[in-house]
């Protein structure tokens, strides 16, 4: 594990073990790939920012905001994560307190709009006992 971001790390853990309710709502339908097989992180960091919620194959963060947000500095942190090849999708607290079915749609419509991130193919599997390359 990289030391590049000790501090974000550390903020991303005390972020995990505290999060807002809507965060918390949100996790229960992204947690253990339950929308459409895809597989989220929480509060993940990805260069200088901390994610909310991030799915790597598909280089998709979604951000849960709050009624008062700085549009400024969402604008900087979402044009670095694009740079870096992330999207970013905001969905507001109050969407997620009062439409979870609209949100999780709208989510599963980005994911499902883009190939995976990575199409490296199959993953090569070992040899078993007795099989593979051989001496002589």
């Amino acid at each position: 594990m990289s030391n590049k971001h000790p501090i974000l790390r550390e903020r991303a853990r005390e972020m995990r073990r505290n999060p807002t309710e809507p965060e918390k709502r949100l996790w229960r339908y992204l947690s253990g790939a339950q929308l459409g097989g895809y597989k989220f992180r929480r509060q993940a960091v990805v260069g200088n920012y901390i994610c909310d919620f991030l799915c790597a194959t598909k280089a998709l963060a979604i951000e849960v905001d709050g009624e008062t947000h700085a549009m400024d500095s969402d604008l900087k942190r979402d044009q670095e994560l694009l740079r870096l090849g992330i999207r970013v999708l905001h969905v507001t607290n109050s969407e997620v307190m009062n439409n979870m079915d609209g949100v999780l749609a709208a989510i599963l419509a980005e994911l499902d709009d883009v190939d995976d991130r990575w199409n490296a193919g199959p993953t090569p599997t070992p040899p078993l006992k007795e099989r593979g390359l051989r001496n002589g």
